[in-house]
């Protein structure tokens, strides 16, 4: 079976020259389910709140007062190669890579930290209203995507984190609240579809940002076998593989991460 590793190392330097993510494609509409390929291990100590792939790197945020990081994450062997805490009275959330910059938002202090993507230091912070749940970078329009737990998305300056809009996430039910952790997957024609979990539940939604409309459901139900749930809690953590359709999921507290690709249902 191939490692995340040799994925990367096949993939080669071809990742990066779309971006730092070769184009995938997405799955058809519907709801899909989860196809597992592997797994790695995972801190079990860690309250994931955000996990994105980059350059063969794993980064890793993590929440809880006293407890929230960020974390360089080898994502073949789950190791933490290095790692930083946030001060005491900072409870991390969504973290998201633009380039050599780190964003790191948190959940009710208002504060995004930026840091360096090497050393993972603290460069200097921005402001922003309401909470912080999720965040990504939409590569393809050069803006942040970031969730607040409601049913938007919200689009945020690169460089300076001020808001530039929003967009309301529908499905067919109506809106989708409880967004969390978030991933910006480009398709083949160039467009960001955001994948983003769905808080307290084995879901996660993909939504195209340009309407805020839901492509596709995945049911990760019985992801995690049940011998290995006690003192976990949810599902939480999505990172797209570069090159591939396949990604790394996790969730807070869970002893392991499971390399998976989102397949389509059986009539």
């Amino acid at each position: 079976m191939r490692t995340v590793r040799a994925l990367l190392a096949i993939s080669g330097v071809l990742l990066l020259a779309a971006c730092s993510a070769a184009p995938t494609e997405a799955p058809a509409e519907g709801t899909l389910k989860v196809d597992v390929l592997a797994t790695v291990p995972h801190d079990p100590g860690a309250f994931t709140q955000g996990l994105e792939l980059v350059d063969g790197v794993l980064y890793e945020g993590t929440g809880l007062e006293g407890k929230s990081s960020i974390r360089a994450v080898d994502p073949e062997s789950g190791e933490v190669d290095k790692q930083v805490e946030l001060p005491a009275d900072l409870f991390g959330e969504g973290i998201t890579v633009a380039g050599d910059v780190i964003w790191q938002i948190t959940w009710q202090d208002g504060v995004a930290i930026r840091r360096d993507r090497t050393t993972l230091a603290e460069e200097g912070r921005a402001g922003y209203d309401g909470e912080g749940w999720g965040i990504c970078h939409d590569r393809s329009g050069d803006r942040l995507i970031m969730s607040d737990g409601g049913d938007r998305l919200t689009f945020r300056d690169v460089e300076t984190f001020t808001q530039e809009g929003n967009v309301q996430v529908t499905g067919p039910d109506g809106p989708v609240t409880r967004l969390n952790e978030l991933e910006c997957v480009p398709g083949r024609d160039g467009r960001v579809q955001v994948y983003a979990n769905v808080w307290q539940t084995d879901r996660i939604v993909r939504i195209d940002p340009e309407n805020g409309r839901v492509t596709a459901t995945v049911d990760l139900s019985g992801l995690l076998p049940e011998e290995d749930r006690a003192g976990t809690d949810v599902l939480n953590g999505i990172a797209a593989i570069p090159g591939t359709d396949e990604f790394l999921v996790t969730g807070k507290l869970w002893p392991t991460m499971f390399r998976v690709r989102f397949v389509t249902t059986s009539p």
